[in-house]
């Protein structure tokens, strides 16, 4: 009888053991805001929005120790919009990111699936673009560069590094999934980063090629089922974006610049036809921009923060020069670790737009009909 009470109670405990070694865990972030635009297509607008700053979203995220510093890891994180519920990234389940991988705290992480590419890894948090301090609407003209995560990589197998004295790095591969077609619709990134004290520095590059078909650009890619599929903000034949970047703190301040270069060629244009052949953008040409963005953050106190961008994009679109200054300003105020309001807003004035077709773009908000456009947010984040 002591036996079997000896062998039950030590089960209970290596079993207990056992479940500790293992994690999931259910987090996500809600942003809610109110948006005025002075123009969107030639109208003035105030809408609710969601994820005017950081995209609505919930995951799942979980861990289960191998031992000897290895493990395995999981992330499925679901987008959608809070002003409707409706499903984001395309209807997509779990469309920000559905990954599975192990990691080592020695030699890194090593992960399969739906996954952020290099240039969003490494140079992305040095923006104010796809962070808190300014998110969707700070993107530079139709996310270019995607630092604002317009697009995942779909079948991709990503390696990270460990932290070697504060250097990181990484690359990614996309595969076409086409039998016949391995360069049909692929991706591949590398990116690395360096932390010395308040300095951070960092560089990537990414790269995507794809067989494109007719002139519709919501329909022009011949293999949808490949590594950016349907999500991707241009329709290219091979679009190249690379860029780096520094940001150094000081005491509650920290200020920075990024640089990003996106090459296009044989283009169609941009999904949702922002840009297409109704302005004369044919097959077969050559799209370039070119984004300089300073910007900087300040901690006033503890609770309330302030941060600032001027990004300068220089264009090249069939000849056409068009070139976009974009200033937009964000304070917040946390209510709590997990809640804060927000107050944000963005002009943006388009120069040399004639022959484009185009007007002054502010991401999230629509196009205005004119070179200028005004936006204005309030809202609410909350994150569990």
């Amino acid at each position: 009888m002591k036996k079997t009470l000896m062998v039950a109670a030590l089960t209970g405990v290596f079993a207990t053991a056992a479940h500790a070694q293992s994690s999931v865990t259910l987090y996500g972030l809600i942003d809610a805001g109110l948006t005025y635009t002075n123009n969107q297509g030639g109208q003035h607008n105030f809408k609710m929005t969601s994820g005017s700053v950081n995209g609505s979203r919930w995951g799942l995220r979980g861990a289960e120790d191998l031992g000897g510093g290895l493990k395995a890891i999981f992330t499925l994180e679901n987008g959608f919009s809070i002003a409707n519920g409706t499903l984001g990234q395309g209807g997509r389940e779990f469309g920000r990111q559905a990954f599975v991988g192990l990691s080592s705290t020695q030699y890194g992480a090593v992960t399969l699936g739906r996954q952020y590419d290099s240039v969003v890894d490494y140079l992305g948090p040095l923006a104010l673009t796809g962070t808190q301090y300014g998110g969707t609407q700070f993107a530079h003209p139709f996310d270019n560069d995607n630092l604002d995560n317009s697009f995942r990589v779909n079948n991709s197998v990503k390696y990270q590094s460990a932290n070697y004295a504060g250097f990181k790095f990484g690359a990614q591969y996309g595969f076409s999934n086409q039998a016949a077609g391995f360069a049909n619709n692929r991706a591949y990134s590398v990116g690395a980063s360096y932390n010395y004290g308040p300095l951070n520095i960092a560089a990537a590059y990414l790269q995507l090629n794809n067989d494109t078909t007719g002139a519709n650009v919501n329909t022009a890619l011949s293999n949808s089922g490949g590594a950016v599929a349907g999500d991707n903000t241009f329709v290219a034949g091979t679009q190249r974006t690379y860029g780096a970047g520094l940001n150094y703190a000081f005491g509650p301040a920290t200020v920075g610049f990024v640089f990003t270069q996106t090459k296009l060629e044989d283009a169609i244009g941009i999904a949702g036809g922002a840009i297409g052949t109704t302005n004369g953008i044919q097959t077969g040409n050559y799209i370039r921009f070119n984004n300089y963005e300073v910007n900087g953050r300040y901690a006033l106190t503890p609770a309330l923060s302030l941060a600032g961008e001027y990004t300068y994009t220089d264009a090249r679109i069939d000849g056409q020069k068009p070139s976009f200054h974009q200033f937009a300003l964000q304070t917040a105020y946390s209510l709590s670790k997990r809640t804060d309001v927000y107050l944000q807003g963005e002009y943006v004035h388009a120069i040399d737009l004639d022959g484009t077709g185009l007007g002054a773009p502010i991401t999230g908000v629509g196009m205005s009909s004119t070179p200028n456009q005004v936006s204005a947010t309030v809202g609410i984040r909350h994150r569990f």
